[in-house]
């Protein structure tokens, strides 16, 4: 009897959040899938034409529709950069690279022992940062005179809309992205350094174990956990990249036929129900669906790596 007491006191104290999740979480989800199914979908009117896979086949460049002020490769092309491609490649180049400088400089932070706290400090500083004022940094850093163009004797226009190239923007946004992400990884992967036990070191010592050797046996594999979890978190995180375009370029791309496109899949869905994409009450739809696509290939991903962590992950 007091059990079932406390059962119903427990879902009287989750019913304030579980009424505002449902409200503002679940109810958007199953709304964005809803509207992603309707054909001719008017949000200003709520009438749509009925059941359809016409969104999907539009976004992939399936389907053509003239009423509406996007393309079919402004998400999805096998032949140019799109929204899509755009996301995929930072995602995999961004996500490895810093979840490995991370733990690089974790492992070397931890190891130092005078000023610790302030490398832990100088390192941390950047996520508390604003990201447009870091955007707004390597504006300068990578202008056409820049500081990188002075010190390396450079004429790279590397954020120039009307003469750089898409390698040449992707480049300097990526390493904006790492820069950004690298903080919280380091700060993720010190609070689990300090939970290794030290007998595990001090007994690889007796055994004559090399530092390379007991990073990789001892270290690594009791990070795991850690690991696993910014991995997971990162994938996610790099999939709906948005803020770092806005902050590194600060305007919309398709407002401007020349400027190269660096679409990320989140910025597409933004310009659609933005309006910059013609006719608003009309791209809803193509919207919803690139969310659910969004969705869709971050649980499959998702998925993959909670299998894979299966053999891999010790706890």
């Amino acid at each position: 009897m007091d059990e079932e007491r406390n059962n119903w006191k427990a879902w009287l104290y989750l019913s304030p959040v579980l009424l505002l999740m449902a409200l503002f979480t679940f109810y958007p989800i199953l709304n964005t899938v809803v509207v992603s199914f309707l054909k001719d979908y008017d949000s200003t009117k709520g009438t749509s034409s009925g059941f359809s896979f016409f969104n999907y086949g539009y976004v992939l460049g399936i389907a053509a529709n003239n009423d509406v002020g996007i393309t079919n490769h402004d998400f999805f092309s096998w032949n140019s950069p799109s929204a899509f491609s755009n996301t995929m490649f930072i995602t995999f180049v961004t996500v490895p690279i810093s979840v490995l400088l991370a733990l690089l400089i974790a492992l070397a932070i931890h190891s130092i022992r005078p000023l610790k706290k302030f490398f832990q400090t100088v390192f941390f500083m950047p996520y508390v940062t604003n990201v447009i004022a870091i955007g707004m940094v390597f504006g300068v850093l990578f202008g056409n005179h820049g500081v990188v163009n002075a010190l390396f004797h450079l004429d790279t226009p590397w954020l120039d809309p009307s003469s750089s190239t898409w390698g040449s923007c992707m480049f300097v946004l990526c390493l904006y992205i790492i820069w950004t992400a690298l903080p919280y990884k380091i700060l993720i992967f010190l609070s689990g350094l300090q939970g290794i036990d030290q007998q595990y070191y001090d007994a690889a010592r007796v055994d004559g174990a090399s530092k390379m050797k007991t990073n990789l046996k001892i270290t690594v594999p009791l990070l795991s956990p850690q690991i696993l979890y910014i991995t997971v978190t990162s994938f996610i995180t790099a999939f709906k990249e948005y803020s770092s375009v806005v902050g590194l370029i600060g305007r919309s791309y398709s407002s401007d036929p020349n400027t190269h496109d660096l679409y990320t899949i989140v910025y597409y869905i933004m310009d659609a129900m933005n309006g910059n994409m013609g006719a608003s009450n009309k791209v809803a739809q193509f919207a919803s669906a690139a969310a659910v696509i969004l969705l869709l290939v971050v649980l499959i991903f998702t998925l993959l790596e909670l299998q894979i962590s299966k053999k891999r992950v010790v706890y």
